[in-house]
Formats: structure tokens, sequence, C-alpha cells
């Protein structure tokens, strides 16, 4: 269904040429194909020569008049990363889009993990995509144009630490980078997959789960609402890049992309699993809603530093990006014109999510507002939303 949806982004990248690391394979190999598919040039960076190569081949014989190669890197090696750059400037003239999808992964505790393995994540899933950005964006910034894509991960998982460090610390990279670029056409933002069966995924969940007392199915039960096939999430990755100047600065995930493009529906991704319909009011769910777009937009207006302050302490909360959760209520209130049967339980979660949040700012106001007439006024306000919330669940 995704390819069949595709179609209708079949020319929309024509012309632009794009850099995605780590794409022999996996994500990256999916992220790659619906490059191709929109008419972009696409160059596979990736370590393994067979992989690259069985990528160039299949690829092309998908798109046998793309314009598509394979480029073999190790990017723990600067002086491989500079001879790339050189060799792709000299061939292409210049780079579109830069998308740092490559990783190397560790699994075991911090103390476990030798201190090599800890400099080779180091180098693979930080310092290479600080280099490439370095490298590519003084290009961009005179022609006033290019997308660099980072991809994260922000979660603090035991046992994935040697990964999951360097891999958050690409999302300060962007934050830092969004704020000087900003005022430019050159965009930059983060963009996570999300919970994928592949065959690098598949190891390190193996690793984790027997260190957490799981077995691979249960911690797939687990997190089965999160998970997307590889080829939802590479296509993700892929038409995330029609809308860099709207996530410009944010971190987002593949779901988010796909729905923005229309192609991924609520009932597509795995949600519809939840509990039955609930009965309440779609007007208060409406009105809440618009009090969370109003929010955000608000939250979007601020100067680059409030602006990533509320942003990442709402993540933090609520555990997805405010950008997500925007999309996926925006994706609520057509369920709801729609009278979809999904109804209100399919994001029934996010609601309880939001009341935390709010449960939160009423605490921190109570600490920070020292005049008592202002902090009364908001006070009022943030517990008539609780109280809407409380209302619909």
């Amino acid at each position: 269904m995704i390819d069949e949806r595709l179609q209708d982004c079949r020319y929309a990248l024509k012309g632009r040429k794009v850099l995605i690391t780590g794409a022999g394979g996996g994500i990256g190999y999916e992220a790659a194909k619906a490059f191709l598919c929109m008419d972009a040039a696409v160059i596979i960076a990736d370590i393994s020569r067979e992989k690259g190569s069985q990528a160039v081949q299949s690829l092309g014989a998908l798109y046998p008049n793309s314009r598509m190669e394979f480029y073999e890197i190790d990017l723990a090696d600067e002086l491989q990363i500079r001879r790339m750059h050189s060799y792709l400037i000299q061939k292409y003239g210049f780079i579109d889009v830069v998308m740092h999808n490559a990783a190397v992964i560790y699994i075991g505790n911090v103390e476990e993990i030798s201190s090599a393995d800890w400099d080779k994540s180091y180098r693979v899933n930080f310092r290479a995509p600080l280099l490439l950005t370095q490298l590519f964006l003084p290009q961009m910034r005179s022609r006033n144009a290019g997308t660099i894509v980072f991809v994260p991960s922000s979660g603090a998982a035991p046992y994935m630490g040697a990964y999951e460090v360097f891999k958050t610390a690409q999302v300060e990279l962007c934050n830092t980078l969004s704020g000087e670029l900003e005022g430019t056409d050159v965009f930059t933002y983060s963009i996570g997959p999300g919970l994928v069966k592949t065959d690098t995924a598949m190891h390190g969940i193996e690793m984790v789960a027997q260190k957490m007392g799981l077995t691979t199915k249960e911690f797939y039960a687990m997190n089965g609402s999160h998970m997307l096939s590889a080829r939802e999430a590479g296509c993700g990755f892929a038409v995330s890049v029609l809308h860099a100047e709207k996530y410009n600065g944010q971190e987002i995930g593949s779901i988010q992309a796909l729905m923005d493009c229309g192609l991924l529906s609520v009932t597509d991704s795995g949600n519809s699993d939840k509990a039955g319909k609930a009965q309440t009011d779609p007007a208060m769910i409406h009105k809440i809603i618009q009090i969370y777009k109003e929010q955000y937009n608000g939250w979007m207006e601020r100067n680059i530093f409030e602006r990533q302050w509320v942003l990442r302490d709402f993540k933090k909360t609520v555990g997805i990006s405010a950008g997500q959760f925007q999309s996926d209520m925006l994706q609520q209130e057509k369920e709801l014109t729609a009278e979809s049967e999904n109804g209100f339980t399919v994001y029934r979660d996010h609601f309880e999510k939001l009341k935390r949040y709010y449960q939160r700012q009423y605490k921190l106001l109570q600490g920070y507002e020292k005049n008592p007439d202002k902090r009364k006024e908001h006070s009022d306000i943030i517990l008539s939303w609780i109280r809407m919330l409380d209302e619909i669940l």
C-alpha cells in the first residue's frame, strides 16, 4: 500500500542529488528506493562493498533510468570522508540532501563495552555526521539551499549506552545547527524510524531483551504499537525531505512524515488494536485539540532558545516530539470528523500524556511565577485544561 501511495510523489525530487549513508541495506536501502521513486539522483554510501553493490543492482532493476551509484566508505576514517566529499563535489557539483543514516551498535553494560568500541561508536555515530555536515554545509550556505537530515535516537535505553549517547548527541547538533541557519533556506531536522525489524535491530534487540530477562517475542509484544516495517520507516525518511522547511529544527518520526504525505493512516500504523470505542464528547475533544494547536503554534513563534527548551521539555514529559503530537492530533480530528470506528481510543494514550504534561506545567508555575495574581490566573487556565482532559478520560 505504501508503494502505491508513493506514486503520488513520483517526480517530487526530480533533479535533486541525495547522499545517504548506511544505505546498503535495511532502512537506508528502503529510503534510497523511495528517493529513486521520487526521481532523485542517489549516492549510496556504505562500508560493505557486497551490500552496496547488491543494492545498486536491485534498485537499478527497479528504476533502470535512474541516476545512482555506490560509494564504498568506512565512516570511522576521517580521510575517507574527506575524499568522498571531494569526489562527489567534483562529479555532481553540489549535493542537495545529506542524510546521516549510518550507524554502528554496541550492546552491553556501560562498564562492559571496551574503550575501543566506545571510540568506534563515537567516530561513526557522531563524528562522521559532524564532519559530513562541516564539509557540505558551506556550499549549501553559499547556494542558500540544502537539507541535512540527522537520524538520532533520543532514549536512555539500558544496555545501549555506547550507541544512544552519540546518537542522542546528534539531536543537540541538529538543534544548534538549526539556530545558526535560522533565516536561510538551508534546513535541518532529526528523524527517528521508531522500532523496526531490520537485521541490525533484531540482533541488538535480542541482546537487550536477554539483558532485561525477556524473550524477543515478549519484547516485541511490549512495543507492538510502535512497530513499522523497514519499508515504511525508509519511505518516511525519504518523504520527510518534501517537508524539510516544516520540520526545520524539529525531531520527528517516520510515522509523522508518512502521515503528513498521506502515505499512512492511523489504521495502517497499528494503533487500531487498542481498546474499543470510547463514549465521549467529540466537541470536547475538538476543543482540547484546538488548545494544543494554539499552544504549539505559539511555541514555534518563540525565539530559538525558548523554542528548543519548550520542545525538549515536552518530549521529555510526553515521550514524543511536539511536532509528532501535533500531527497525531490533526489525525485524531480527521477521525472524529469522519466518525471513524476507531474513534477516541486510537489516541487515548496521547490525551493521558497531555494531562501529565499540564500537571507538570502547573507544578512548575507555582515555583517560578512570583506575582500571586498572575500565578492564580495562569494556574486556573491550566487547571481548566486538566479538568477538560479528566472529562474525556
